[in-house]
């Protein structure tokens, strides 16, 4: 899958989702005043958090896919930027909640709301964001985008438990963590981009295609950020490099890793991971035995096949400048550990 894309002089360029976030600005304006209204509370302390995580960057990805996989049916009324809230609320709370299930102390380069207003209030903040979330989506009235998103929420919360079993647990398989992955990250993807086309009254293929779409591009994101721990910085993560490694995470890197090493590498991975044994010099070990074996190269390999499987679905939704920007989504997911 080419992941760079070719213009009229020639030249590659980087990709990027501008053409995407300039399609969609008139949209996310609305979303992100929508946002910001119905962040707010006579409870003080739930806009403070709530504010606090929702302007600190982000490239709010998840809300343009709805507006995207909605506009390129020429669908001109609001009720996708209500659900495009919805998703980025949905997304902000699972956000909230991982961090203290993580331990996390950064997001998005500041310090996590857990480590300024603790882990109670970050919870409660984010059953507030989810508790309007669900609202905003029984305001636009259709039965059918109620039942994705409320179906994407309970997935995600199965894919938080899914990831307690395998957390500290080096014994983990490819397919387990797949299963992950699915669920806390790939389901909302999926979600965002499949009630696009319903809410503009799309038949079933298109439903089907959007969600195939966002699906494969949710996988694509997830491994491109797990490669990223080890092998990025933390401007791409919006976090320390390596956390995963420090918080004993099971990423698709490690799994190749075990899988594929020494006795001696399983005990280095059971020390560090399940025995939470992390003393200088661990993090480069974990990441010369990763390149050793392959396990970045072929995660990022895994996250190319999960992109072309995106584009392909591309190919049944309607041709134009809203398909060519979400081609462009996909190249750039890719070209962040490329």
């Amino acid at each position: 899958m080419a992941v760079v894309a070719t213009y009229s002089d020639d030249q590659p360029r980087q990709p990027s989702i501008q053409a995407l976030v300039d399609l969609v600005s008139a949209g996310m304006a609305d979303v992100n005043e929508l946002i910001l209204s119905k962040a707010g509370s006579n409870v003080e302390l739930i806009p403070e958090i709530a504010k606090h995580l929702i302007s600190s960057g982000g490239k709010r990805l998840r809300p343009m896919l709805t507006l995207a996989c909605a506009e390129m049916f020429g669908y001109e009324e609001k009720g996708h930027v209500t659900l495009a809230a919805s998703v980025e609320f949905m997304h902000t709370a699972t956000l909230l909640h991982d961090d203290v299930v993580d331990e996390s102390d950064m997001r998005r380069g500041k310090l996590a709301a857990r480590k300024l207003w603790g882990n109670q209030a970050s919870v409660l903040v984010g059953d507030y964001l989810l508790g309007q979330a669900f609202k905003m989506m029984v305001d636009v009235g259709s039965l059918e985008a109620l039942r994705i998103l409320s179906s994407a929420s309970a997935v995600i919360a199965e894919g938080e438990v899914l990831q307690l079993g395998a957390a500290k647990n080096i014994t983990t398989t490819e397919a387990d963590y797949l299963r992950v992955i699915e669920a806390k990250t790939a389901a909302l993807f999926a979600a965002a981009a499949e009630v696009g086309p319903v809410i503009a009254g799309q038949p079933e293929p298109m439903k089907q295609a959007a969600r195939t779409y966002g699906m494969e591009l949710g996988y694509a994101f997830q491994l491109v950020d797990d490669a990223l721990d080890y092998g990025g910085s933390s401007a791409d993560l919006g976090k320390d490099v390596g956390d995963d490694f420090r918080e004993g995470k099971i990423t698709l890197p490690v799994v190749l890793a075990v899988a594929r090493g020494t006795d001696a590498d399983r005990a280095f991975w059971k020390r560090c991971l399940e025995g939470e044994e992390v003393a200088d010099g661990d993090l480069e070990q974990a990441i010369a035995l990763l390149k050793k074996y392959d396990a970045l190269a072929d995660t990022v390999e895994r996250a190319r096949t999960y992109g072309s499987n995106a584009l392909k679905a591309l190919e049944t939704l309607p041709p134009g400048a809203h398909n060519n920007a979400l081609a462009d989504a996909v190249a750039f997911c890719i070209s962040r550990v490329s």
